[in-house]
């Protein structure tokens, strides 16, 4: 785990900006932005409803259009900010794709794969070990999906 900065905290309100647009979208709200060099390369929000994709995760979406952007499929250079802890599914995409460092905001205790369940982001067998700051804004981030998920119990 490594510290958190102020501009952590700048990219993350970031994120959480899209995790709203995905809410009032009636999606699961999580955002996510992928920098460089302190400079926004690409962003997402979850959208596997209307997608009718189970695998718009915003990171995948981040990373989707990061690719096309750098024009390479490898993204090492970069830092991703995402509302939630990223779940085995987006933690792997994030490994292949050489992101240095993932910052996020709330865990995630039932996928949760940069720590809470499980680790895939730093594992040692894989080939590449992703540097993770978590809790930037966690109780922002979190609320967001409380206040989601009662006001559709």
């Amino acid at each position: 785990m490594s510290v958190a900065t102020i501009d952590d905290e700048a990219w993350m309100r970031h994120a959480l900006g899209l995790a709203q647009h995905a809410r009032d979208q009636e999606e699961v709200p999580v955002g996510a932005v992928l920098v460089m060099d302190n400079q926004l390369v690409a962003e997402g929000w979850n959208q596997p409803i209307r997608l009718r994709d189970p695998t718009a995760h915003a990171e995948i979406i981040a990373l989707r259009e990061a690719a096309r952007s750098l024009d390479n499929y490898r993204l090492a250079g970069t830092t991703l900010y995402v509302t939630l802890e990223p779940c085995p599914m987006c933690a792997g995409a994030l490994v292949h794709a050489r992101v240095d460092r993932v910052v996020f905001g709330a865990k995630d205790p039932r996928a949760g794969a940069g720590g809470s369940i499980m680790n895939l982001l730093d594992h040692q067998q894989l080939n590449h070990r992703i540097t993770i700051s978590s809790g930037v804004l966690a109780n922002e981030s979190a609320v967001l999906l409380q206040e989601f998920f009662r006001l559709r119990r």
